[in-house]
């Protein structure tokens, strides 16, 4: 393939069409808005305005509340720590910590912590160090021979 054989998907990229260029584009004069009115003129926003009709977001209840402190985690699996030791990205010898499975690929950023999950199998004896765990991967993990420490706080 050569840089002058590229080109875009068949209606991938749609001309803009261009407005208040004569009348013989079809769109000249009032470009297509009317005449008069606040939907004519620059700057309108309208929004969620239906009319006077109590709009949308006003009729329906508000429910919920997000917590502006909220922990995030980055969720690892057992199963796929256990696919990294096997193929050789995870030491299994060393303490696995979140910077050695963010070193690794597992985990793209730490965040506020790496919580582990117990969805698969591991069969090796890890010493896993991380911020949160459910208590069947303390559970699958102490099978396998191995520990998993989470600090007090973070502990269910």
């Amino acid at each position: 393939m050569k840089l002058h054989e590229l080109s875009d998907n068949a209606g991938a990229a749609k001309k803009q069409k261009r407005v208040a260029r004569g009348p013989g584009s079809g769109k000249g004069k009032t470009a297509g808005r009317g005449i008069k009115g606040q939907k004519s003129r620059s700057g309108v926003a309208i929004g969620g305005y239906e009319g006077g009709q109590m709009p949308l977001y006003r009729r329906l209840p508000k429910r919920g509340f997000n917590k502006p402190n909220k922990l995030h985690f980055a969720v690892v699996n057992l199963g796929l720590i256990q696919k990294f030791i096997d193929a050789g990205k995870i030491d299994a010898k060393a303490e696995i910590n979140a910077e050695a499975l963010v070193a690794s690929g597992l985990v793209r950023r730490a965040l506020d912590g790496v919580r582990v999950l117990a969805k698969g199998e591991i069969t090796s004896a890890v010493t896993l160090n991380v911020a949160g765990a459910s208590a069947a991967a303390i559970e699958a993990v102490k099978k396998a021979g191995g520990t998993l420490t989470v600090p007090a706080a973070a502990a269910e």
